[in-house]
C-alpha cells in the first residue's frame, strides 16, 4: 500500500479508503482482492476475467483533475443548481470518492465566505450554496477570470469560436463557459460594442470582457428567474450619471433580444460596471467631480515612490495621467467592493519584488483611506515600470503593440521594446478591438500580447514583461525581416510615402485645425483680472462672470453662476497645500473654453478638495462649453494638470505674474501641440 500510495502520490489512509471501490468493481467481474500483511495487495481469480478487467479498463477515459480544479467544478455545479446536490452525483461526476468530494467542499467554505456566501451540508439533504444573488454572480466572475484562457474567451466574443471535437470538450474552461451559453455571449458582446461606440471614452478590453462576462451571467440568471437587490440610495445615486443613460439603452437592446424585462436593479449594477471600466484614452476630463482630488494625490504617490527608488518621476506626464485614467475608475471599483483579476500578478511580484512593495507603501500613504488589493498594485507597478524603465527614440521601426490589461501594461511594454531595441522609431498601442481599423502598412513590426487567431499578418507574440528569452526572439526576427535592401520592412517603408488618401489627409489636417484653435483660443483669452477684495463667493463669481459676459465668453451671467455654485456644493474646490481655489463647470451658455486667473487683497476661507477648510486668496476659472470637442477637453484637462505640476507650477500661479504664467502656458502649449503633431501624422 506504501508503494501504491507513492506511486499516486497520496496518503497511505486514500489508499484504504479508495479499495473499498476497487473491491466492488472486481466483484462484478468475478474477482477478488487478496491482502496479506507484510506481503501486500494482490488481484486473484480467473485469468480471463482479469483480461476482460482490463480491457474494460483500457476503454475508460475521464480527465484526472487537480485539487483547484475539482473544487472549481463542483463550485460550478453547486452554482446552476436550484436545490440542494447529492455529495454521491458530485463524486461520480468527478471519479472520486464521496470523502474526497467533503474535503474539497471544507476548502471551499473557506474561500466563498469573502464573498458573503456559505454552504448548507446536511446528511441526507446534500449540499447547497446559500447567499444573495449579487454575491453569486461576483463568484460566477472570478472563476470564469481565474480559470479561462483570456485569448480563448477574446476569440469567443469576436466570433472567432473553432470547433472542439468530442475528446476536447471535458476541460474546466469548457465547464465555466457552460455557465453561460455561447450564443446569449455572442448576442450580449455585439449590444456592448454598439454601446461602447457611443460612450465618451473607450473601455480597456479587461474591462470590456468584464462587462459581457456580468451582463451574460445577468441574462442567464434572470431567465432562471433570480434577481439581484440593489440599496435604494446607491441606485438613486447611479441613476444621475450618464453611465446610467448608456446602461438602460444597454438593457433595451436586451430586453428586445432575449425577450425579457430587465428590472431597474440590474441596470443599476451595469452602470457600476461602466464606471468602473478601465479607460484606454491617454488623455481624461480632468475638471470632472473628484478627478483633481484624485490627480493631487496621484503626485502625493508619484513623489512617494520616487523617492523611495531614488529617482525623480515628477516630470512625467505619461506616467501622471497614466495613474490619473487608471485610479480614478479603479478607486471607484474597490469602494464599491468590485473585484478585478490580474494574470500578470504572480510575474509581476517574482520580476519587480522591490517596485512591488514600495508602490504598495506609497498607494497606503497616498490614499490611506483605501484598502487596495496586490491585484490593483500590480497593474500600478506597470505603470511605474514604464517611466522607470524610461523610453528612447531611434530612427527605424515603427511598431505596433496589441495589449489586453490596459494601459500601464501596454506602456510598460513599449518602454521595455524601445530600451531594448535602437531600431524601433515608435510604438503606438491599441487593443484587440481595435486591430481591424489600423492601417497595417503605417507599421512595420506588430506586437501582441495575445494571440491573434484570425490576424492574416506575421506578428510576434511576447508576455507584457517582455522576458530575456522573448527579447533574443525578437531580437532573431527584426534582424530577419529588416535585412536585405528590399525587405518587406522597407518595401513597406516606401509604401507609406505613397499610399496616404485624401480622406486620411483632411483628417489629419481637420484634427491639426482644431488643436490649434482650442490653443489659440485659450492663450488669446487667457487674463489675470484685477486684484479684488474678499467677500463671499456668492458675490466673487458674479462680478467675475460679469466681465466674461461683456467680452463675449459667456452667454447667460446668472446660468453660469449657478452652474458654478451648483459644483462647489459636490465638493470643495481648493486645492490643499496652495492658496488656490479652481472653480470650472461645463455648460451650454459658455461659448468658449476659457482660463482665467483672478487674484484677492486678502485670503478667504473655502474648502479644500480633501474637504479641510483652508484659506484662498487666487481663484483659478476654467469652463466648459456644454459640448466641448474631444481636443478643448484633453486641453482643459492638461491645463488643470499643470495647476498642480510641481511646487514651482504652484507658485508661478499664486504670483499673479500676467506675463510670466502667460510664457509658461505658451511653453507648454507649444510643446503639447509638438507631440500632438508627431501622434496625428503617425497613425
Amino acid at each position: 500500500m506504501k508503494d501504491l500510495a507513492d506511486h499516486i502520490a497520496v496518503s497511505v489512509r486514500t489508499i484504504h479508503r479508495d479499495l473499498k471501490n476497487v473491491e466492488d468493481i472486481l466483484q462484478r467481474y468475478g474477482l477478488q482482492l487478496q491482502k496479506k500483511s507484510g506481503v501486500g495487495i494482490q488481484i486473484v481469480g480467473n485469468p480471463e476475467k482479469i483480461h476482460e478487467l482490463e480491457l474494460f479498463l483500457f476503454s475508460v477515459s475521464h480527465v484526472e483533475y487537480t485539487p483547484e480544479e475539482r473544487q472549481t467544478l463542483v463550485l460550478c455545479t453547486l452554482l446552476e443548481a436550484k436545490g440542494p446536490v447529492k455529495l454521491i452525483g458530485l463524486a461520480t461526476d468527478l471519479h472520486v470518492t464521496i470523502a474526497t468530494v467533503s474535503n474539497d467542499l471544507t476548502k471551499l467554505e473557506t474561500s466563498l465566505t469573502g464573498f458573503g456566501l456559505t454552504l448548507l451540508r446536511r446528511r441526507g439533504y446534500g449540499v447547497e450554496l446559500s447567499g444573495p444573488e449579487n454575491a453569486k454572480r461576483r463568484v460566477m466572475r472570478h472563476i470564469i477570470a481565474e480559470h479561462m484562457d483570456e485569448s480563448e474567451f477574446l476569440s469567443l466574443a469576436k466570433e472567432n469560436i473553432q470547433k472542439k471535437s468530442v475528446q476536447q470538450i471535458d476541460t474546466v474552461s469548457d465547464r465555466l463557459m457552460g455557465l453561460v451559453e455561447r450564443n446569449k455571449l455572442l448576442i450580449v458582446e455585439k449590444a456592448v460594442e454598439s454601446i461602447n461606440a457611443d460612450l465618451s471614452y473607450s473601455i480597456a478590453d479587461s474591462a470590456y470582457i468584464g462587462l459581457v462576462v456580468h451582463l451574460a451571467l445577468a441574462i442567464e440568471r434572470i431567465q432562471q428567474g433570480e434577481s439581484i437587490m440593489i440599496d435604494p440610495e446607491y441606485l438613486a445615486e447611479q441613476q444621475t450619471t450618464k453611465e446610467y443613460r448608456f446602461a438602460e439603452k444597454l438593457a433595451g437592446q436586451l430586453e428586445r433580444a432575449f425577450e425579457i424585462e430587465i428590472p431597474s436593479a440590474e441596470i443599476g449594477y451595469i452602470t457600476m460596471h461602466l464606471r468602473g471600466a478601465k479607460l484606454r484614452h491617454d488623455k481624461e476630463y480632468l475638471m470632472e467631480d473628484s478627478s483633481l482630488q484624485i490627480a493631487l494625490k496621484t503626485k502625493h504617490l508619484i513623489q512617494y515612490v520616487g523617492e523611495r527608488l531614488e529617482q525623480d518621476l515628477t516630470g512625467s506626464p505619461s506616467l501622471f495621467e497614466g495613474l490619473v485614467l487608471h485610479l480614478k475608475p479603479a478607486l471607484y471599483r474597490m469602494k464599491q467592493g468590485m473585484g478585478i483579476s490580474n494574470p500578470l500578478l504572480e510575474k509581476i511580484k517574482g520580476d519587480y519584488p522591490e517596485l512591488f512593495a514600495v508602490v504598495a507603501e506609497g498607494m497606503e500613504y497616498a490614499f490611506p483611506e483605501t484598502t487596495v488589493p496586490d491585484e490593483e498594485i500590480g497593474y500600478l507597478v506597470m505603470h511605474f515600470g514604464a517611466a522607470v524603465l524610461g523610453r528612447r527614440s531611434g530612427d527605424g521601426l515603427r511598431v505596433l503593440v496589441i495589449c489586453s490589461s490596459g494601459i500601464g501594461t501596454s506602456k510598460m511594454l513599449a518602454s521595455r521594446l524601445q530600451r531594448e531595441f535602437a531600431e524601433i522609431k515608435s510604438v503606438r498601442n491599441i487593443s484587440v478591438f481595435e486591430l481591424n481599423h489600423i492601417h497595417k502598412s503605417q507599421y512595420d513590426l506588430v506586437v501582441s500580447t495575445i494571440p491573434l487567431p484570425n490576424y492574416e499578418y506575421p506578428y510576434i507574440m511576447v508576455s507584457p514583461i517582455l522576458s530575456p528569452a522573448e527579447v533574443e526572439k525578437m531580437r532573431n526576427y527584426i534582424q530577419q525581416h529588416t535585412n536585405g535592401p528590399m525587405s518587406a520592412v522597407n518595401i513597406k517603408s516606401a509604401q507609406r510615402n505613397y499610399d496616404k488618401d485624401v480622406s486620411r489627409l483632411q483628417r489629419e489636417l481637420y484634427l491639426i485645425r482644431e488643436y490649434a484653435d482650442v490653443i489659440s483660443t485659450l492663450l488669446q483669452r487667457f487674463e489675470v483680472g484685477q486684484s479684488m477684495p474678499p467677500a463671499p463667493v456668492t458675490v466673487l463669481l458674479p462680478a467675475i462672470c460679469g466681465g466674461l459676459l461683456e467680452k463675449g465668453i459667456i452667454a447667460d451671467l446668472q446660468a453660469v453662476v449657478q452652474a458654478l455654485l451648483r459644483r462647489e456644493e459636490v465638493g470643495g474646490l481648493g486645492i490643499p497645500g496652495t492658496s488656490l481655489v479652481l472653480f470650472h463647470t461645463r455648460d451650454d451658455q459658455i461659448s468658449i473654453p476659457f482660463f482665467g486667473i483672478y487674484p484677492l487683497d486678502a485670503a478667504i476661507e473655502v474648502k479644500g478638495m480633501d474637504n479641510i477648510m483652508m484659506e484662498a486668496d487666487t481663484l483659478l476659472m476654467l469652463l466648459s462649453p456644454g459640448a466641448p470637442s474631444p481636443q478643448a477637453v484633453e486641453l482643459l484637462s492638461h491645463i488643470s494638470s499643470l495647476l498642480i505640476e510641481n511646487e514651482t507650477t504652484i507658485a508661478l500661479f499664486e504670483s499673479h505674474n500676467y506675463s510670466a504664467i502667460s510664457a509658461y502656458l505658451t511653453t507648454r502649449f507649444d510643446h503639447y501641440f509638438s507631440e500632438k503633431l508627431k501622434e496625428i501624422r503617425s497613425v
